[in-house]
């Protein structure tokens, strides 16, 4: 087994998630990238995690602007995974979309 066929249970982030910014995920050749954007980047806050930082990509439209201040969120279909760059193993995330968590439920 490889590590990277590994799966990483989700609730392992926390069970709050504040959304902090957005950025665009562009689409890589060779190595090097292009300008074609594929989706966007979702940077969550765990707050259980000392605040530490993961993206969570969603492919497709933009969902949602960077807020103002932290936004707790949640994410449909979230999957948190390893992979390698340069050599070094990385946590990533993606998910199939992201919704504002309403304080009032």
């Amino acid at each position: 087994m490889k590590i990277t066929d590994l799966k990483i249970d989700p609730l392992s982030l926390g069970n709050h998630l504040l959304l902090v910014d957005v950025a665009p995920a562009y689409e890589y050749k060779d190595g090097l990238r292009t300008d074609n954007i594929l989706g966007y980047r979702y940077m969550v806050a765990m707050p259980e995690k000392g605040l530490e930082k993961i993206s969570v990509r969603i492919d497709g439209r933009k969902r949602m602007e960077a807020p103002d201040t932290y936004q707790e969120v949640r994410f449909d279909k979230l999957e948190v995974f390893i992979y390698f760059h340069l050599g070094q193993p990385q946590v990533g995330a993606k998910a199939a979309d992201i919704h504002i968590v309403d304080s009032k439920t």
